[in-house]
């Protein structure tokens, strides 16, 4: 990828979007408006990101020229640290301009579903799975992305055996997508007394939100039932019919929702879990029939593959996909995710350029 010349197209139709979004044909037609406006956007953050790489570039040059020229002790030990530190910014920026660059996915703007489920190693299981989901809400935070609780069950430590959430914003799944699949976490329970080192795992879906549009359901193919809400260890929260439980007849999928007051909100947010996972299983199906490209993909959908090894004796996550470690899981476990996706995104790009 020749990235000054991505960035001149870019450019380029950066100003032919500009001159659109003037044009009265355009102003006069709302929904055509918004589609270029949010086009427009995406353009100009490309634009803006490639402005700063190319000046930290001609920076770098001007150092390096004035380490050429001078006999100074002094300016010369100022050429070498401003190009030290000039070649890490023209580094992590040439790694964002080149992500940018990257044809999205047609589904990287969608909102998402998160389903995190407690797997092998019980207690300990729902209580990783408790952290995991508090990592997904603070990396959503700095993200300004807003969560939305749908359904939880939780034990009797207070760990969550399952939660399933909504995550709205910019360009969620784009970033969330990599986390599908069995987070294993190898540490001392609490409740060791004699510190032995367990493993558990806790399995993670990260669905996109589908639209009606995107999924046509068949009002017969659904049984739609009315029930009454439950709390931790079976009791009675609820002794109205609020919670709604629905059976998708074809593939046996089911759905219940508990968390809204009102019957009529929970059938909204648990037909939006079944799209969501009929649109998943739609997905999934379409990329096996493209074994060929999802070869040259770094995993980012099956919810049997073990993707991350969480070990905190160590203080090492390890992404298996990409066979490398990261430290500092105390910084992690806070919403530091970034550096996990971005090596992720590179290493997909790099496979699917040279495949």
């Amino acid at each position: 990828m020749n990235i000054l010349q991505e960035l001149k197209k870019h450019e380029e139709q950066s100003k032919e979007l500009e001159s659109q979004l003037m044009d009265p044909s355009v102003l006069s037609h709302p929904e055509k408006l918004r589609t270029i406006n949010e086009a427009f956007a995406d353009v100009r953050e490309i634009v803006a990101l490639g402005e700063d790489y190319q000046k930290k570039q001609i920076e770098l040059e001007g150092a390096k020229q004035t380490l050429e020229e001078t006999n100074d002790p002094e300016m010369i030990e100022l050429a070498e640290q401003e190009i030290q530190t000039l070649e890490k910014e023209v580094s992590r920026l040439e790694e964002q301009v080149i992500l940018l660059l990257v044809p999205p996915d047609p589904l990287d703007k969608k909102n998402t579903i998160v389903e995190i489920r407690a797997g092998a190693g019980g207690d300990e299981s729902a209580l990783f799975a408790t952290e995991l989901f508090r990592l997904y809400n603070r990396y959503a935070e700095q993200q300004g992305w807003k969560t939305k609780i749908i359904s939880s069950s939780q034990n009797d430590l207070g760990g969550f055996k399952e939660m399933i959430f909504s995550i709205e914003g910019k360009n969620v799944f784009s970033k969330l997508k990599y986390e599908s699949g069995v987070h294993r976490v190898q540490r001392v329970p609490e409740t060791e007394k004699q510190g032995r080192v367990h493993t558990s795992t806790v399995t993670v879906a990260i669905l996109p939100e589908a639209e009606e549009v995107d999924l046509k359901i068949d009002p017969k193919e659904l049984k739609i039932e009315a029930t009454t809400s439950t709390g931790a260890g079976g009791q009675s929260v609820n002794t109205t019919y609020s919670a709604v439980r629905i059976i998708h007849i074809p593939t046996g999928l089911i759905v219940y929702c508990q968390e809204e007051r009102s019957q009529k909100q929970n059938k909204e947010r648990a037909m939006s879990i079944m799209r969501a996972r009929l649109f998943a299983l739609e997905q999934e199906r379409l990329h096996k029939e493209r074994d060929e490209a999802r070869r040259g993909q770094v995993g980012t959908g099956d919810r049997s593959e073990k993707i991350r090894t969480y070990n905190f004796p160590q203080d090492r996550i390890t992404d298996h996909r990409i066979n490398q470690n990261f430290h500092g899981i105390p910084q992690i476990m806070s919403g530091d995710l970034d550096p996990i996706i971005t090596a992720l995104k590179l290493a997909e790009l790099e496979k699917n350029m040279s495949g």
